[in-house]
């Protein structure tokens, strides 16, 4: 017997193929990496509450006013969320500095029903500051919108809801 996902329609099966190379265009228009003779600033770690997960772990790459955010975390211990996003930032680093952003955010649910996924386009915009030598406190608003889905249920074929989502979070990050 066939599984009922190997039916699905070729327009289906391409969602992926779409996502991905979405995400690489996403990554050719973010600035070039600084030369190793400049000096790069150093990498942040931190942890999130709300957002693209109810907690999780960031680590953000950053140059001159820009940079690459990855996050890993969890709403229910039964799902696993994980965003990238480049993100531009304004003002200098001591004050209050407001940020605009972009990128792609995916989350694999587990059930004992199956598997589901989501992939989300998500735009961040939000305020950090600098409250002690490189400790930082951060609260967003990210506008999201989903891109593709594979529910857990192979015949539920409600289509995708494109409205946009806005979801708040904060954060802390540490300049090691």
């Amino acid at each position: 017997m066939d599984h009922p996902r190997a039916a699905a329609p070729a327009s289906r099966r391409r969602r992926p193929l779409l996502a991905a190379t979405s995400a690489l265009l996403l990554a050719s228009l973010l600035p070039a990496p600084p030369l190793a003779a400049q000096a790069p600033d150093p990498v942040r770690v931190g942890i999130t509450w709300g957002g693209v997960s109810f907690l999780g772990l960031t680590f953000e790459y950053q140059w001159e006013s820009f940079s690459v955010e990855a996050n890993v975390g969890t709403w229910t211990l039964r799902d696993l969320s994980v965003s990238v996003v480049g993100k531009h930032y304004f003002g200098p680093a001591e004050d209050l500095r407001p940020f605009v952003g972009g990128g792609l955010w995916g989350v694999l649910a587990f059930a004992e029903e199956g598997r589901g996924s989501v992939l989300v386009l998500r735009a961040p915009v939000g305020f950090e500051w600098e409250f002690v030598d490189r400790n930082y406190l951060g609260v967003g608003m990210s506008i999201n919108r989903g891109l593709w889905v594979d529910r857990i249920d192979p015949d539920d074929e409600t289509p995708l809801n494109q409205r946009l989502v806005p979801l708040p979070g904060f954060y802390y990050r540490w300049r090691p």
